[in-house]
């Protein structure tokens, strides 16, 4: 009885009377449906639920998620049902307290697709009513809190999953004061020893610190106050496990990390802060580079705050902070924040960030191939350090720390990165490659056929890009793989005496009940894929009686081959077949279609092979660069390297590699690897090289 007057006592501080009733009625059915239940601690179960209504009570959280808080387990642990609480506490009640009870323990100790799929269901959650995590982050506090009554196993298990996912989660939803505390009790229960060592020299290294702080506290404040500007200074002290990280990621000794006095000033206004910031510039020196503006530049959690470095007496590094107070609650309460201050247009923006963030979690799912893949990408986007760049319009777009012209494109729009082909930075053309920094104008130079390139996978930082990418290959080479499979299956059946055009509904039934296949587009991206064979598809559809001979003509007929590009057209690399070359194809398993030279000695061992051995034959609008071989045997002068390469750069090809042999003291063999169009365009550089005086020999590697 005593917790629940507290409970009532904090809420009718900021609660209407009448709602804060409601949050007793919530209590005594919980109460009730909870009689008799103990936690592992011994301590009666409803002790749990209070606690955690008690965390949201501190955030001053609206009454119904206070209500949701209080009866979060009584679906999954008693015999009511969610009927029931949506007949005595509302829809959104009943609604929130089921979201919560479907968000079931995150267990590492099940397999991670398990972990990943609990996440999924958190990020569903979330984009329906951003309470649930909120209630769902608070239980999840409380438990971590009586942690030290479970086995160690379980413990370290618990606490890895926090500092993994809930933390970060937190810290993403602007919940500092959370995010902090969950951290710290991670910490203690991974490493219990490194957590109390480090806690106990906090405690020694404080005597000599209090002073120093004390002189740099009393500076600060009558400087400010000398000014007439209204502010409080506090002593800011970093927790255990950033001290702990902090030690290990920049490999500093305790003292180095300890050595450093960070502040907080709060004020009324924003033209305040930036006050207070040159009231503070003239006081110390500052540390270039240092300044961070988020006032300006709001983090994507909606912090805000103004960030300085200053060199203070003997040369002591001083971190500074200054913000207003409804900044102050935002850095501690974050998205909470939303429901204690509702009337500020500043806190709306916040809102809205938080809720676009979710959102973009939701376009992250839809793309994900599955939970797994999901949760790697949300990883890498819950909390990274950001850059700020700008649109040729001057909008801001925020990015993680690393991310490259790709990543800024798909921020734009999913459109923009698939058609992305080259870029501008602050004016100048720039490699998709290339890191962006804060302050970069971002011009992205977008063509109509582009397509995202397999290789950005190696350099893309967000977690948009990456899915975006991986989303549109995984689609092309499904189309790819199909539309080849429909090409080699109705050249099998024309050895039938039909076709694709021909195939009745009967067949595909009757042949996806032979194959135990769901759907015949499956079948067909198997053939593509070449882990079905065309001849024995076409076997099962057409039985022998219903067999006409074949028609010469269709039989023999090539398949057309018009692209460089394919995800499952590949060029041998034993013979380097280029338009205008006669060419043969085989199917290989995983590659799809591989085409050779016709001649290739590779092919005789399934030349006579018409299932596996395709008659292909070039496009007439066959385009892209193709790669071939040349070796030049040229007299061993000085520069001649140079030359070969000029005459081939004159010719519009690129040069893929050189090697260079001595066949003896007076001859060299140089062997090119060229990016060309055709054979007239291979023709023309191989003369253009032919008529240099120190050439004797050119000829193509076709095996």
């Amino acid at each position: 009885m005593e917790a629940i007057a507290a409970l009532e006592h904090k809420l009718s501080s900021y609660l209407e009377p009448s709602q804060v009733k409601k949050v007793t009625r919530a209590y005594e059915f919980a109460d009730r449906y909870h009689k008799g239940q103990e936690r592992q601690s011994g301590d009666p179960y409803i002790t749990h639920p209070i606690a955690v209504a008690h965390i949201l009570a501190d955030m001053h959280m609206d009454h119904e998620t206070l209500m949701a808080a209080l009866l979060h387990d009584v679906i999954e642990d008693t015999p009511a049902t969610k009927k029931q609480l949506s007949w005595r506490f509302g829809r959104a009640v009943s609604n929130m307290v089921d979201a919560v009870s479907k968000l079931t323990e995150i267990e590492f100790s099940s397999k991670a697709e398990r972990q990943a799929e609990s996440f999924q269901k958190m990020t569903l959650a979330m984009s329906k009513d951003i309470r649930i995590v909120l209630v769902k982050l608070a239980d999840r506090l409380h438990n971590m809190r009586t942690l030290g009554v479970l086995a160690p196993e379980k413990r370290r298990r618990i606490a890895r999953e926090t500092l993994d996912i809930y933390a970060p989660l937190a810290q993403r939803l602007g919940l500092n004061d959370m995010r902090v505390e969950f951290e710290d009790l991670g910490f203690a229960a991974l490493h219990p020893l490194r957590s109390r060592r480090l806690k106990e020299a906090i405690k020694a290294s404080r005597g000599h610190r209090k002073e120093i702080i004390a002189e740099i506290k009393t500076m600060l404040e009558n400087r400010i106050d000398g000014e007439g500007i209204e502010a409080s200074v506090m002593g800011r002290e970093k927790h255990l496990w950033s001290i702990y990280q902090k030690m290990k990621g920049k490999k500093k000794s305790f003292k180095d990390i300890m050595d450093v006095y960070a502040f907080r000033i709060i004020v009324k206004s924003v033209d305040e802060c930036y006050r207070v910031l040159g009231i503070i510039h003239n006081l110390y020196k500052p540390v270039p580079g240092e300044f961070k503006d988020y006032i300006a530049i709001p983090k994507a959690n909606g912090y805000q705050s103004l960030h300085t470095v200053l060199l203070g007496m003997h040369g002591v590094p001083i971190e500074v902070q200054i913000r207003t107070e409804d900044m102050d609650a935002m850095a501690n309460y974050g998205i909470a924040a939303h429901w204690l201050y509702k009337s500020g247009s500043q806190d709306e923006a916040n809102h809205a960030r938080a809720n676009r963030w979710v959102k973009g979690l939701l376009d992250l799912q839809q793309q994900a191939g599955n939970s797994l893949e999901f949760i790697e990408h949300v990883k890498t986007d819950l909390f990274p350090d950001e850059v700020y760049v700008f649109t040729p319009k001057g909008q801001i777009i925020e990015l993680p720390s690393g991310a490259t012209p790709v990543d800024f494109a798909y921020a734009v729009h999913t459109q923009v990165g698939n058609a992305c082909v080259a870029c501008q930075v602050n004016g100048q053309l720039a490699s998709l490659s290339q890191p962006l920094e804060s302050g970069d104008k971002v011009r992205i130079i977008t063509t109509k056929n582009a397509q995202p390139n397999p290789s950005w996978l190696n350099f893309v930082t967000t977690a948009k890009a990456r899915s975006a990418i991986r989303h549109f290959l995984k689609n092309q080479q499904h189309e790819e793989s199909v539309d080849l499979g429909k090409r080699l299956l109705d050249r099998a059946l024309q050895n039938f005496g039909t076709s694709y055009k021909e195939i009745r509904k009967s067949q595909i039934k009757k042949l996806l009940k032979e194959t135990g296949a769901p759907t015949f587009e499956t079948v067909l991206q198997q053939i593509g894929l070449g882990s079905r064979v065309a001849y024995a598809v076409a076997n099962l559809l057409v039985p022998e009686s219903k067999r006409k001979p074949p028609d010469a003509r269709s039989v023999n007929s090539p398949i057309l081959i018009d692209s460089s590009e394919g995800l499952l057209v590949s060029y041998a690399r034993c013979c380097h077949p280029i338009p205008g070359d006669p060419i043969m194809g085989h199917i290989s398993p995983g590659r799809g279609l591989v085409v050779h030279l016709e001649s290739c000695k590779n092919l005789d061992d399934i030349r006579l092979n018409p299932e596996k051995c395709i008659p292909l034959t070039w496009s007439p609008t066959v385009d892209g660069e193709f790669t071939a071989e040349i070796r030049v045997e040229v007299a061993a002068e000085r520069g001649i390297i140079a030359i070969l390469a000029s005459r081939v750069t004159d010719q519009n090809a690129t040069i893929e590699q050189i090697r260079v042999n001595e066949r003896d003291a007076h001859t060299n063999i140089v062997a090119l690897t060229l990016k060309v169009k055709n054979r007239v365009h291979l023709a023309n550089i191989m003369r253009r090289i032919r008529n240099l005086k120190p050439v004797q020999k050119v000829y193509r590697i076709k095996n």
